[in-house]
């Protein structure tokens, strides 16, 4: 006879499912929880724990029940963080909004995400303007400033710290609705239930070896997966110490590290670099740090190389709002000879790579990342479509081709959509752009497949330098490192790139500013 469960665990109430603050402040009251930069104040998990009581009695004196949304729109602060603490105990969901966006995208997202109540940074009550629906609006100010319209947070903040009566959640419900980082039409908003974050959360921990004393500063912001998923919610879980700041200053990050013993840090490769090319680099004790990784894109080697010659174990990442996103782990110093590799699965998931018709490729060979994990996202919001596009079938289909090698390390070879064929070839813009970032005058580059009247498709090279030089002599260059068939055949240069979400190059603006689109 088969094993026949008595219980559904992913559809029954418990009690601590959304109660992170008071269970975590029962057992390391007295730790240091949070220390925000800009206010210079640590605070400890028990008065963690009593900021999200009162701001959980706030939220229940606006009215927000179980499966409210709550939107907010902020720099990272301790606010933000006890909006998180209090929605989860309020069984309500959490829907952060990009303040980078313009205010018709916003608006946008508004409508669909449908909030009862709009916590916003004063600064930027004009990203609002668009939104022309009547909603609860509190008015979260600078220090020292009284804010613009609506209620202020502060006199709408609870004075009662006891704990309220929790609500019952299982850990099918939504937490969060986090947006992706879509370049064309509006982002879509993803379901993360209360099981995708506790999952990740464990993931995180046993995979990458987090510990209750390790330190680190959040860079990611929270209006991304990276800025809860990533260290946030496992060092709540376990107790670690964030550092957060409303501006991603590379100086005040190496500032952070040195002064508060940094264990651990994750970001994105653009403030990698910026941050070994900064002139406190060389001063700053990075001793302390245990590793880094580098997610939200491919890391140019060279600022690998950077990190480890300070003595850094710096491995890549790899991850997306629909899954995870803590996905691969890389084993202590094997990163070393995998400089590309993302590593291995983390202990709670399982991958495949197929081919265009769904069936498993030979190791080795490219095709579309999959990945299958309890820490996967539960659907797009309101976009049955779509949902059934990317979760369908038990797999989650990432969009990202990769490969993986017969150790089972995994390499990603980038985005499906971003392959490009040139006379019958198969290109895949990241091997190219990793061969041009060698060249010594190469800050940053994208290559972009475009259309060619002989060979189909053709790449298109966008380079971030001071210097300036020609095509043949990139071509030169690159002679002994790819196939001819690979080398772009336009160049041209930029300042600085443009970015999407945290700092991702927008491979889209780059395409129409220097593409013909009638051609």
């Amino acid at each position: 006879m088969g094993f026949e469960p008595v219980h559904d665990h992913g559809d029954r109430p418990y009690d601590w499912v959304g109660d992170w603050a008071s269970r975590r402040a029962q057992l390391t009251p007295d730790t240091p929880a949070l220390t925000e930069v800009d206010r210079d104040r640590t605070w400890t998990f028990v008065e963690l724990a009593e900021r999200a009581n009162r701001t959980a009695r706030m939220l229940r004196d606006a009215g927000i029940g179980p499966g409210e949304r709550v939107a907010v729109l902020s720099r990272n602060r301790v606010e933000y963080v006890d909006l998180f603490l209090a929605t989860a105990m309020c069984n309500a969901v959490l829907a952060p909004i990009s303040y980078r966006l313009t205010p018709s995208t916003v608006a946008s997202l508004l409508e669909l995400v449908d909030p009862s109540l709009v916590v916003i940074e004063a600064r930027f009550d004009e990203a609002l303007t668009a939104y022309e629906s009547e909603v609860d609006t509190i008015t979260l100010a600078d220090d020292g400033e009284h804010g613009n319209d609506g209620d202020r947070y502060a006199d709408r903040w609870s004075d009662d710290a006891t704990p309220p009566a929790t609500e019952p959640a299982t850990l099918s419900d939504p937490h969060l609705l986090l947006h992706t980082g879509g370049t064309t039409g509006t982002p879509k908003e993803t379901v993360i239930t209360h099981g995708s974050i506790l999952w990740n959360s464990v993931n995180t921990i046993t995979g990458w070896g987090l510990c209750p004393d390790d330190v680190t500063p959040m860079v990611f912001p929270f209006f991304h997966t990276g800025g809860w998923n990533v260290l946030t919610v496992p060092f709540l879980h376990l107790g670690g110490h964030l550092i957060i700041d409303r501006e991603v200053d590379p100086g005040k990050i190496l500032a952070s590290i040195d002064t508060h013993d940094a264990t651990i840090l994750v970001a994105v490769p653009a403030v990698l670099r910026a941050m070994a090319d900064h002139d406190a680099w060389a001063s700053t004790d990075l001793s302390t740090l245990r590793f880094v990784k580098s997610g939200g894109g491919p890391c140019r080697e060279s600022v690998i190389d950077a990190w480890r010659a300070r003595g850094v174990d710096l491995s890549q990442g790899y991850g997306l709002t629909e899954c995870g996103p803590n996905n691969f782990g890389m084993p202590p110093g094997a990163g070393a000879n995998r400089p590309a590799s993302v590593g291995r699965p983390m202990p709670h998931v399982d991958m495949r790579i197929v081919d265009e018709d769904g069936t498993p490729v030979e190791t080795g060979a490219i095709g579309e990342l999959e990945l299958a994990s309890p820490h996967a996202a539960d659907s797009y919001w309101r976009n049955r479509e779509e949902t059934a596009d990317t979760f369908g079938g038990g797999w989650v289909s990432t969009g990202d081709l990769a490969s993986v090698d017969t150790e089972g390390y995994v390499y990603i070879e980038g985005r499906k959509k971003h392959m490009y064929v040139s006379g019958g070839e198969n290109v895949y813009p990241v091997e190219v752009e990793s061969a041009i970032a060698e060249h010594p005058e190469v800050d940053e580059v994208v290559v972009i497949g475009i259309p060619d009247d002989t060979w189909g498709e053709v790449g298109m090279a966008v380079v971030q330098s001071t210097s300036r030089f020609d095509l043949q002599e990139l071509r030169d260059f690159l002679d002994d490192r790819i196939a001819r068939f690979k080398h772009p055949r336009e160049l041209h240069f930029v300042d600085e790139m443009p970015t999407s979400g945290p700092d991702k190059v927008d491979r889209e603006a780059l395409r129409v500013r220097f593409t013909d689109r009638n051609r």
